[in-house]
């Protein structure tokens, strides 16, 4: 059998990486050699914590769905794809058939596998397998990071769909983490008025700044004062802070907007019921994404937005374990961990 290098989570605070046997592919799947890991928040968190929400470690996992890969399979010719195409790799495999399926909701489905989490190994390995409906091949001149960088760009993208955000309106993004900043980029080109960020860590505040905020600051009582006691018309919460849905209803005026899109620690939040009600806003929950590739493939080819700034850091395959606690740790201004595999 066929072997490969993984990196496998075998409980909180426990990545090892190892030689384990070559996934083979299944039928309607190709053969696919990944090139880059982006480590996610929601990664995090299973490394922090061993699980999110539910979801918890309870066999040792390969986590990573932030990655592309090249196929490594002759049969993706027959469905457009030739061996050696670089692919963006969606990590969602719905079921197609549950009510969400149906009504064109796939990431609600109930039936979901997603690569990365618990029941599915993820792209922090060598190999990996997926059905040709879950690549999108990417335009001459992307490299393996930009491609890896669109599930990312796709939530953000989602996460402006929920907000329904007019022309000119404003939006405060709390937390300026990759997704925070990506979040900037989209609502600037989504048609926002102006964009503030809020992120208790400095550097991460200065980052954004340099990345199109128009105002960025470590407290989140500053939207107060850069809307004049108004607030922002949107607010998209994108922190692992349980105390960050409550920061941005602090931030929202009375009858605006909320998308609440991080997972806080714990998996618990508070939220004083008066200071909801009270504005009378309108809050949703951001799932993952909808079909929003093409969208974010067409967003990097034009320039509307810029990975370089975010992707600050890079590691090997075998350094995983040292890229976890790095990223974790908040050193030297990281964003974004990149893991290039092959």
């Amino acid at each position: 059998m066929a072997e490969m290098r993984a990196a496998l989570i075998h409980k909180a605070q426990d990545i090892r990486v190892a030689t384990v046997p070559r996934p083979e592919p299944r039928d309607g799947e190709l053969l696919l050699r990944v090139r880059t890991v982006g480590v996610c928040g929601s990664d995090l968190h299973y490394y922090r914590e061993g699980s999110v929400g539910t979801a918890t470690v309870t066999s040792p996992l390969i986590l990573g769905h932030e990655f592309s890969a090249e196929v490594a399979d002759d049969r993706g010719a027959a469905h457009g794809l030739p061996r050696g195409t670089l692919v963006a790799v969606d990590p969602a495999r719905p079921c197609g058939r549950c009510e969400w399926c149906l009504h064109g909701d796939q990431n609600l489905c109930s039936n979901v596998k997603f690569a990365g989490s618990p029941g599915m190994h993820g792209g922090l390995a060598e190999y990996h397998t997926a059905p040709p409906d879950a690549l999108f091949p990417v335009p001459a001149g992307f490299d393996a990071a930009t491609a890896a960088m669109l599930e990312p760009l796709g939530v953000a993208i989602f996460t402006l769909d929920l907000a329904h955000l007019r022309p000119m309106e404003n939006v405060a993004v709390v937390g300026a983490g990759p997704i925070g900043q990506l979040l900037i980029q989209v609502a600037r080109e989504a048609g926002a008025g102006h964009v503030w960020a809020v992120d208790p860590i400095g550097y991460r505040a200065e980052a954004a700044k340099r990345g199109g905020a128009d105002e960025a600051s470590t407290d989140y009582t500053a939207v107060a004062r850069w809307t004049n006691g108004r607030g922002a018309d949107v607010v998209l919460e994108a922190t692992n802070s349980p105390s960050g849905p409550e920061h941005a209803v602090a931030c929202a005026r009375v009858g605006g907007r909320l998308v609440l899109v991080g997972i806080p620690d714990g998996d618990r939040f508070n939220l004083a019921a008066s200071a909801v009600r009270g504005k009378a806003l309108t809050i949703k929950w951001q799932k993952r994404m909808g079909h929003v590739y093409p969208r974010a493939i067409q967003m990097v080819q034009a320039g509307r937005v810029k990975f370089g700034p975010i992707t600050t850091h890079t590691f090997p395959l075998d350094r995983v374990p040292d890229a976890f606690r790095f990223q974790n740790a908040y050193q030297e201004g990281v964003l974004k961990t990149m893991i290039e595999v092959g």
